[in-house]
């Protein structure tokens, strides 16, 4: 039989466009639970007035979120990375199923009790991050980094389309009895069909084999160690701590409860957490412009460092600027955070044997992680003011 390169590369070219598909199906399924309860938080905000549930619920989802993935990522190389994706994505469904089950059973009242409930779906929803995007950066890391990019940026488009999401039912529900009820439980309910296709992805993976991590690899005994690989990507490390910081210290709590009353009235935290939403998808695609896209340790490190200076940015754009100024920033912060988390978790793992890219993959969502443990706690600083 002749031996034909083109149709070899044809089927090459198909089997990658389809394998970014599934990372990006994988990646939009990963936060899309968590993403819909953000986007509602016009609803909790007026369901909950007195909790101040946008920075409760990040308060709550994030350490459980930070602690998994700290013991996951030290038990790194005993875990099985097929049943940890599945398990993670088995657990983000039941949440966003048992997030509508309480709505409807209650009615759409608040009080404490319902309050509590969700804080606990929403600690469910941490744990199931944490089994989720640790192994499936883990496996990414190893290979194609295009692969890697369609993941977060199927992470980021999660956001973006509840976003849109809700502010179509929002306008739908506006005028209508019970409106912001009805606007957040429609947007809530799309969750399912997404978590489902994302779930089926990793059946199907799973049971084909692939995108997973061998752990019975023979040159498993002579990886580096976790710690060795921490001494030698610090500075990418500390890259994603530092812009998750800054990121989630004005994200969502800040934009949801303390840019003050505008024009758009009550619209107006929905459209900044939108803008946000959409600038961080565009940012995570914006790397695969070779021109654009940082790959110097050094540039990248200061570039996160500089991100600082939107903390006194957007202090003085609520207490004395337009809203206008305040989507700008909004869209800027958006931007500068999704277009770094691809540039350092598509750069650091590169050189690396299969073993050693996955724990350094898994480490490297330990200080995001921690970052986003650190920005919700100097979230509440903004109350001082």
């Amino acid at each position: 039989m002749a031996f034909d390169s083109n149709n070899v590369a044809a089927i090459t070219e198909k089997g990658r466009c389809f394998a970014n598909v599934v990372c990006w199906l994988l990646g939009n399924g990963s936060l899309f639970a968590w993403s819909s309860m953000l986007t509602a938080v016009d609803y909790y905000s007026a369901l909950f007035p007195k909790y101040h549930p946008a920075r409760v619920f990040s308060g709550v989802y994030v350490p459980f979120c930070f602690v998994t993935s700290a013991i996951l990522t030290y038990n790194e190389a005993k875990l099985n990375t097929r049943r940890r994706i599945i398990f993670g994505y088995t657990l983000f469904f039941i949440s966003a199923v048992l997030i509508v089950v309480i709505d409807l059973a209650t009615s759409g009242r608040g009080g404490i009790v319902v309050f509590l409930a969700i804080c606990i779906i929403t600690a469910a929803c941490g744990v199931a991050d944490a089994f989720v995007q640790g192994g499936m950066v883990g496996d990414l890391s190893f290979m194609n980094p295009t692969l890697m990019q369609s993941f977060l940026a199927g992470v980021a488009m999660s956001g973006t389309f509840t976003s849109v999401l809700r502010l179509i039912t929002k306008a739908s529900f506006e005028h209508t009895g019970g409106g912001l009820r009805k606007g957040a439980s429609e947007g809530s309910k799309t969750v399912y069909a997404d978590l489902a296709a994302a779930q089926s992805q990793v059946m199907d993976r799973s049971e084909a084999g692939e995108c997973t991590t061998d752990n019975e690899d023979p040159q498993q005994s002579s990886r580096l160690t976790t710690g060795q690989l921490l001494m030698k990507n610090l500075d990418y490390c500390l890259d994603l701590y530092l812009t998750y910081t800054v990121t989630f210290s004005i994200v969502p709590g800040f934009l949801s409860e303390d840019t003050g009353n505008h024009s758009l009235g009550s619209w107006y935290a929905l459209v900044l957490l939108s803008m946000y939403n959409v600038t961080d998808l565009i940012g995570r695609y914006t790397p695969l412009i070779d021109y654009v896209k940082i790959e110097s340790r050094k540039v990248l490190l200061l570039a996160c460092i500089s991100r600082f200076l939107f903390v006194p940015a957007f202090y003085f754009a609520a207490k004395h600027g337009e809203q206008g100024w305040m989507i700008m920033l909004t869209s800027l912060i958006g931007l500068t955070k999704g277009h770094l988390t691809v540039c350092v978790l598509t750069a650091a793992p590169k050189g690396y044997r299969g073993p050693e890219a996955n724990a350094l993959g898994n480490l490297l969502i330990v200080f995001l992680q921690g970052g986003l443990l650190s920005g919700v706690s100097l979230d509440w600083l903004w109350l001082l003011g």
